[in-house]
């Protein structure tokens, strides 16, 4: 198969220096995935703030106890207080099930439908997006930075609401009870927010460097998985561990750096409270000494205030889980803000004509992304249908991009391509892929049954179609597999033989019977027996379809009822040389023989065929005579 020309990859986006300016920005384009939860959402903050605040309330009751009861030893109120708090001890559990019940509902929805999203988006990116981004990168997306957002709606936005509203609700109680050191604490908040700002935005820059390299190493992860023949052949394994070992230490120490920041900041948030506390005993025990403040509220006070212990030193991880959620969410949103360059037509327009597969280049160029060189320029041609063409020409110039222009994979840079008459770009996608169908010389099967493979097209044929099409494509073997048509190939279909694989995607580009049929060699993996076979087949199949065939075994030129010889690609790209059968090029144009003769096989076989025609017209003829 002809390679295409290297574009180049980024190893990964460019990370901001600072987070936008904007706050959590990211996330808060999240909200149309989060609006069918809304209800859920809703109710669990409420069954969480319901919870904090029955908490809030056991500390004034203590206060009733200790002022009331207890100091007037009055044992026979002690019991209705008393029961009160179980009730409200029971109601805080009630309300904390609620809340996780409705979290289990609400945040796995919005991770599955934005994980849904995101998959069928990749989709509809055209080959070139795919070509210049790490597989790895797209996998740590769709895995670890979309759990990571379902961790901060299920948790982290949750508790940043109801801490929130529990500092200012417990604050101003604290207040009310002792105006100066409920001031005091809203005081020594102020320096704790600007420095966990100032830190936040460190963390922000650090959980997305990190998050970057852990794409970096899942390529390299899945590069070395689908390498692994190669690797081991020429024994390899410690270069390839050295690799991942310096990429996974790279991650271990941004990791680390992370783990660091989050420590410090967790230690400030820590430490405040507690000085806080500490302040608060001196003052309020001098209270209480001074007959300023009764026993009862002192200790109505500090609990309250205890109660604000957990909520502000959660804070910092909260905070952190925020600053990875948002920057999970600007690596999914760079995909999904991608735009197809390759858009489905207005499935409401009028389909193509019913006429079976024309197929016509015109002034069609291409060249690839982030490359100004063109690869085709100026190509013209039209196939009729019914007729079979062979694409044949050095290795550089072009013959697979032009059969990959045809089912849309890459789009022209100039000209156009029409099917039927119709420019495929005013096609459905659908339709357009429903008359074209491809078979390549690397094929591509998927972890599935040869079933699941082969129908793939077309889900709905019979069992009939599908003999029919393994016949084409000499693929029968497959009913010798240890379940017949349901056995699992594996993945990248690496069970099977290099000519098998080739045999099974042959068969499932003829098995819909397209209107045309692009074949890029597909054919190269086979013994020469075997390829006799398919190809004696195949005519049988191409006279009742458009082919557009890639030469590069020998015989494959003779499945063509005309041949295009492509000239060396050259500064302006390669353009059509030749165009005839394959005795009038033999006989007419240098160029082509020399490149057939590095194949000298195909000039027999040509001869061969050519033999047998005439003996063939010769015998007619003897016949008519007669």
């Amino acid at each position: 198969m002809e390679s295409t020309p290297a574009v180049p990859v980024p190893s990964k986006p460019k990370i901001p220096d600072e987070p936008r300016r904007s706050a959590f920005i990211s996330l808060r384009r999240l909200t149309p995935f989060i609006r069918p939860y809304r209800t859920q959402m809703v109710l669990m903050t409420l069954a969480a703030l319901g919870a904090t605040l029955v908490g809030v309330a056991v500390p004034l009751l203590t206060k009733n106890l200790i002022d009331g009861p207890i100091a007037h030893h009055d044992k026979a109120a002690l019991w209705p207080l008393g029961g009160l708090v179980l009730l409200f001890g029971l109601v805080e559990a009630v309300l904390f099930w609620l809340r996780r019940w409705f979290l289990q509902r609400a945040a796995l929805g919005i991770e599955t439908d934005i994980r849904n999203a995101f998959y069928r988006h990749l989709q509809k990116l055209p080959v070139a997006f795919h070509d210049s981004w790490q597989s790895g990168q797209l996998v740590s997306r769709v895995s670890g930075d979309i759990s990571s957002i379902r961790r901060f709606f299920g948790f982290a936005l949750i508790f940043l609401v109801v801490n929130s509203a529990t500092f200012l609700l417990v604050g101003g109680a604290l207040v009310i009870i002792h105006p100066v050191m409920g001031l005091i604490i809203y005081a020594a908040s102020v320096p704790l927010i600007v420095y966990g700002r100032v830190v936040d935005r460190r963390y922000h820059r650090q959980s997305r460097a990190a998050q970057d390299q852990a794409g970096d190493v899942a390529t390299l992860v899945e590069e070395s998985a689908l390498g692994i023949r190669a690797i081991k052949a020429f024994g390899r394994q410690g270069l390839v561990f050295g690799r991942f070992d310096e990429r996974a230490r790279q991650l271990r120490s941004l990791e680390l750096r992370k783990i660091r920041t989050l420590s410090e900041l967790w230690a400030v948030f820590a430490l405040q409270p507690q000085t806080v506390l500490s302040l608060c005993v001196l003052i309020g025990a001098y209270a209480v000494s001074t007959g300023v403040l009764s026993l009862g509220t002192l200790v109505a006070f500090l609990s309250l205030y205890l109660t604000l212990l957990w909520p502000i030193e959660s804070m910092a991880w909260l905070m952190a889980q925020s600053q990875e959620a948002n920057s999970a969410a600007e690596r999914i949103w760079e995909v999904l803000d991608t735009v197809p360059a390759i858009a489905d037509a207005d499935t409401t327009r009028q389909a193509c004509g019913e006429r079976a597969g024309e197929l016509v280049f015109e002034n069609v160029s291409f060249h690839y992304p982030n490359s100004a060189k063109p690869i085709v320029s100026g190509f013209d041609l039209r196939i009729a249908p019914g007729e079979t063409v062979a694409l044949v020409g050095p290795t550089g110039c072009g013959k697979t991009t032009l059969t990959a222009l045809v089912p849309r994979l890459y789009d022209p840079t100039a000209g156009r391509v029409l099917v039927d008459g119709v420019d495929i770009r005013e096609l459905p996608l659908a339709e357009l892929r429903r008359k074209v169908a491809c078979a390549f010389e690397d094929p591509t099967l998927f972890s599935a049954s040869v079933r699941e493979n082969l129908t793939m097209g077309v889900p709905q044929a019979t069992d009939e179609q599908l003999d029919e099409a393994l016949a084409v494509a000499q693929a029968e073997f497959v009913h010798e597999l240890p379940w017949g048509l349901d056995t699992r190939v594996g993945e990248q279909g690496l069970t099977l033989s290099g000519g098998q694989r080739q045999r099974v995607a042959l068969a499932r580009a003829v098995l819909g019977r397209p209107s045309i049929l692009v074949l890029d060699d597909p054919l190269s993996a086979l013994d020469i027996h075997t390829e006799g076979k398919v190809e004696e087949a195949l005519h049988s199949v191409l006279r009742e379809t458009t082919g557009l065939v890639v030469a590069h075994r020998p015989s494959t030129v003779l499945l063509a009822d005309r041949v295009v010889l492509l000239s060396p690609a050259g500064p302006q790209g390669s353009t059509i040389a030749a165009v005839g059968t394959h005795q009038e090029l033999l006989r007419t144009c240098a160029e082509y023989r020399d490149i057939l003769s590095q194949t000298s096989d195909l000039v027999d076989a040509a001869d061969e065929v050519d033999a047998e025609a005439t003996e063939a017209t010769d015998g007619e003829l003897a016949e008519v005579t007669r």
